[in-house]
């Protein structure tokens, strides 16, 4: 699969004629943010899929999300997902929706439940050329410092495998038991939050 579409090469100095401006799109380039956190839109769906379908199919043969799938969370719930972007390219993304049971379904792999206090973590990825730098680290801290931020989300909840129980412990989650949801031959680990520690360290953070 070729990655140029998420990191493009980067273009030699071009002297332009005299009298001539730059183009819109070339002074944008020129602006964009070395580093930058913001909820993800309809628009970065593919790549998304990109890093996602690089980061599993190869280890578990799926996906959480297919590109349908992203589109539609994208869609519903934009508010509910975080992408970190370096110089305009996509290195590491979050996406949820809300769910309104205890427990995690078979239905809640592809449901938003608009009225509900649960934030479903459905995905968490990274770019591979972006791995092993603690990048999913600090984009899951930011990230439930951001549920912090919307009074209606009580808690969040995720299912993984069980050999990446403690890295989703190491940010307050805890294990409840076997999730009731499988895929194919896998079975996973469901984890909850409670987002009002993360709500206070966001207010005295400073961020």
């Amino acid at each position: 699969m070729s990655m140029q579409s998420i990191f493009p090469l980067k273009p030699e100095a071009l002297s332009l004629p005299p009298g001539t401006s730059e183009s819109p799109s070339c002074q944008r380039r020129h602006t964009l943010p070395a580093s930058e956190f913001r909820c993800l839109s309809p628009e970065d769906a593919v790549s998304v899929f990109e890093i996602e379908r690089e980061a599993f199919i190869s280890v578990s043969g799926t996906c959480p999300l297919y590109l349908d799938e992203v589109r539609h969370f994208l869609t519903l719930c934009p508010e509910l997902s975080l992408g970190w972007f370096e110089e305009g390219c996509l290195v590491a993304f979050i996406i949820g929706s809300l769910w309104d049971k205890e427990r995690l379904t078979q239905e809640s792999l592809t449901l938003h439940r608009p009225g509900g206090r649960v934030a479903h973590l459905h995905v968490l990825a990274v770019h591979r050329t972006s791995r092993q730098q603690g990048k999913g680290s600090v984009l899951l801290w930011r990230y439930l410092q951001h549920l912090g931020s919307q009074p209606a989300v009580q808690r969040a909840v995720l299912m993984c495998e069980h050999a990446l129980v403690p890295f989703y412990e190491k940010f307050g989650f805890q294990a409840v038991g076997p999730c009731a949801v499988t895929v194919g031959s896998l079975a996973f680990t469901e984890l909850q939050c409670s987002l009002r520690g993360h709500t206070f360290l966001r207010r005295n953070s400073g961020c």
